[in-house]
């Protein structure tokens, strides 16, 4: 089964952005990476929070309040509020998180420290490559390129 380290060992950057920063520019933040959340840091480079393309449009967007004028601690899910996760966690157990609570980011601490973020598509991408490696083994053994 795999783990967390084995997700974020493959993953190349670990995006963040300011509390004091606009909405507006973390949302172009995440349009010019191509992702859909971002982690919070305060002034002393602390993770204070993640800010997501949901909050943007539940909590910025429907209340018709200007990105460009409404700061990212203002609509981020706080640290306290978030679920998190450690490397040593199986997919499966994110799985059961992602579904259960329904959420689309884990960020990935060691102990207090900050080591990345998962999201569901890569939850998603292992679970797939877990179920075709099964696959294919099972087809080995029922056309019988095992040997006995």
């Amino acid at each position: 089964m795999k783990l967390v380290s084995e997700i974020i060992a493959k993953k190349k950057e670990l995006w963040t952005i300011q509390s004091k920063d606009t909405i507006f520019n973390a949302m172009m933040s995440m349009k010019e990476k191509d992702i859909g959340a971002l982690i919070v840091m305060n002034d002393k480079r602390k993770v204070v929070g993640i800010i997501s393309e949901r909050d943007f449009v539940r909590k910025l967007a429907l209340e018709e309040k200007s990105s460009k004028d409404t700061f990212v601690e203002e609509i981020m899910t706080p640290l306290e509020n978030m679920f998190i996760i450690r490397p040593d966690n199986t997919i499966d157990e994110c799985m059961v998180i992602v579904t259960g609570k329904h959420v689309r980011h884990l960020p990935v601490f060691d102990g207090n420290t900050l080591v990345g973020i998962i999201s569901i598509g890569d939850i998603v991408k292992e679970k797939i490559s877990e179920q075709e490696f099964l696959i294919e083994q099972l087809s080995n053994y029922i056309t019988g390129k095992y040997p006995n």
